[in-house]
């Protein structure tokens, strides 16, 4: 038995939480961006996802118009910053609705270290970072989705392992339904079947 949901039905909100309940884990883009006036902003997104490999290409949708969607529209660059299992307490702050104006690294003390390609800064403690040049945004009823170009990326030697970043030490957070997260407790490995080597449906081998 199935219960049955119609979008058209129901209050915005609560198709919302059906929605992020549901489509889990969500990796997180940690955003930082820079305002005209130079202030550095940074927030979670966490509707992130990977658009292209050739151009590299990563894509997250601002649901309403917040300040890293008006920076990023006015600068056209910005910064998505791997979110740790060890800052979970500093990205949730990141998310508070602080004032117009107010930057993110100082309110939440987080350190920020300069980028390479683009002028809003990484966040230091952050092992892995990819600088952005925006590709074009796609407006999407109530929210947009940001395209950006990777131009440099960079990747903390703490968590490579012959050279390839290592899940176990990436320790990646991920966002849930309500007000839950979620980490990395257990890593299954599975090669991709090649057709020569079928051999029958998982359910019948």
């Amino acid at each position: 038995m199935r219960v049955d949901f119609n979008p058209a039905e129901m209050p915005r909100n609560d198709f919302y939480k059906l929605l992020t309940a549901t489509v889990v884990p969500r990796p997180i883009a940690w955003v930082s961006t820079i305002s005209h006036d130079g202030t550095a902003n940074l927030a979670p997104h966490s509707f992130f996802s990977i658009a292209s490999v050739a151009p590299p290409v990563v894509q997250f949708s601002s649901v309403g118009r917040k300040d890293t969607l008006r920076n990023i529209e006015a600068t056209g660059e910005f910064v998505v910053n791997f979110t740790p299992e060890e800052l979970f307490e500093q990205i949730n702050d990141t998310a508070t609705d602080f004032p117009h104006g107010v930057s993110e690294f100082e309110a939440a003390a987080i350190e920020a270290e300069p980028s390479l390609r683009v002028k809003p800064p990484r966040v230091a403690a952050s092992p892995v970072a990819f600088e952005c040049e925006l590709h074009s945004t796609l407006r999407i009823g109530d929210g947009t989705v940001v395209f950006g170009r990777v131009v440099h990326a960079v990747v903390s030697d703490d968590v490579l392992v012959d050279g390839h970043p290592e899940i176990s030490k990436l320790r990646p957070l991920s966002r849930l339904g309500k007000n839950e997260w979620g980490t990395v407790s257990g890593v299954r490995d599975l090669a991709r079947i090649r057709h020569e080597d079928w051999q029958g449906p998982a359910a019948d081998r």
